[in-house]
């Protein structure tokens, strides 16, 4: 029997797809099966935000209800029993893809989210290769003038995510639904940039879509995402200590993206955390040390060379104008062992407190 997480709550007892499951009260269906590892399909599910239930492709079977239910919004009850899959829940979830392919741009070959999209991935996985009711491709216009977000209405599904993070996680609100029916698209206030409404780049709306509606503008046509190197690390800014997943490729930095529920940020990053980045590349970081020559002019130098100068001037500026004439400021991107050793030869050796260090809020 497969069991909830220990809590110290009262458990309640159902079956999924035949298997005696322990749940906690308040539990959806979606929650007990990825717990189980059983793989339900969802679009507009974020575990960060409320479930929505508007994709319809995670619907499951639940005996005695009057029809399939979502998943992700529904609540586990005692003895309730579900069915994850069967020829119904398949030719249904095949349906709902069949209808968001009728008119969603068919260009995985050069979508900036193919290999990362999800339409693309459930497509394959429900084998639709076409739809029954023909192409209708969407003809919005494209604003292409935010510097890290760039957007496509026409292959966006209306799934709401980007809507609810900007509004329910950061509490802005760039986004929202406008006109009806088949007109329907997301777009922001009075059709306004970006900028213009409060947007503060945070990147929180490329991160939530499943598709490729809303991508990273500043990787754009850089690399597909299955050529990329992926490793989990700490940003480097300030002292959240907020985790990522950087995208390496060719010993380069392309991309900084995130997964829900990953670190202390649960897949949130602000603009430096996921756009501010490009200091790694930089063809201005310096790689030797840099000392100033009789005219003044800075020339590359040796670290023994470089370190006598400073010994110099440290002697130089302490005798003349005393320790408090010093002043010293850590770096977040360099470890705490680093930074410790700093600020004890800043008050132990030089003989000054003012030490200060960027990483807060």
């Amino acid at each position: 029997m497969a069991v909830a997480p220990e809590t110290g709550e009262r458990t309640l007892t159902l079956t999924v797809d035949g298997q005696e499951v322990k749940a906690i009260p308040g539990d959806t269906i979606l929650t007990v099966c990825r717990r189980l590892g059983i793989d339900i399909p969802t679009l507009c599910y974020d575990e960060r935000m409320e479930p929505y239930g508007g994709c319809r492709l995670c619907l499951v079977e639940v005996e005695g209800a009057r029809g399939p239910v979502p998943a992700c919004a529904a609540v586990v009850g005692d003895g309730m029993s579900v069915t994850t899959m069967s020829d119904k829940i398949f030719k249904l979830r095949k349906f709902v893809i069949e209808l968001l392919l009728s008119n969603h741009p068919l260009d995985c070959p050069v979508c900036e989210a193919a290999g990362d999209c999800r339409l693309q991935d459930y497509a394959w996985e429900y084998e639709v290769n076409m739809t029954p009711w023909g192409w209708h491709p969407k003809d919005f216009a494209t604003r292409d003038d935010h510097p890290n977000v760039a957007r496509n209405p026409n292959r966006c599904i209306n799934c709401g995510r980007c809507v609810r993070i900007c509004r329910d996680v950061m509490g802005i609100g760039c986004w929202g639904f406008t006109n009806r029916g088949y007109e329907t698209i997301i777009d922001t206030p009075y059709n306004l940039p970006l900028e213009q409404v409060g947007c503060v780049s945070c990147g929180q709306c490329v991160s939530a879509c499943p598709v490729g509606a809303l991508t990273h503008k500043r990787s754009r046509h850089d690399v597909r995402i299955w050529q990329t190197d992926k490793t989990d690390t700490i940003c480097p800014y300030c002292g959240v200590g907020c985790e990522f997943t950087a995208q390496t490729f060719r010993d380069r930095l392309v991309r900084v993206t995130t997964e829900p529920g990953q670190g202390i940020n649960n897949g949130n990053l602000c603009v430096k955390g996921r756009f501010g980045m490009e200091f790694v590349n930089s063809p201005d970081r310096l790689t030797t040390p840099m000392v100033r020559n009789e005219d003044g002019n800075l020339v590359p130098s040796t670290w023994e060379v470089a370190l006598d100068r400073v010994e110099q001037n440290f002697k130089r500026i302490k005798e003349e104008s005393g320790a408090e004439a010093f002043a010293g400021l850590a770096s977040a991107k360099c470890t705490n062992e680093d930074n410790y050793a700093f600020q004890k030869f800043m008050r132990g050796v030089i003989g000054t407190n003012n030490v200060d260090h960027c990483a807060r809020l």
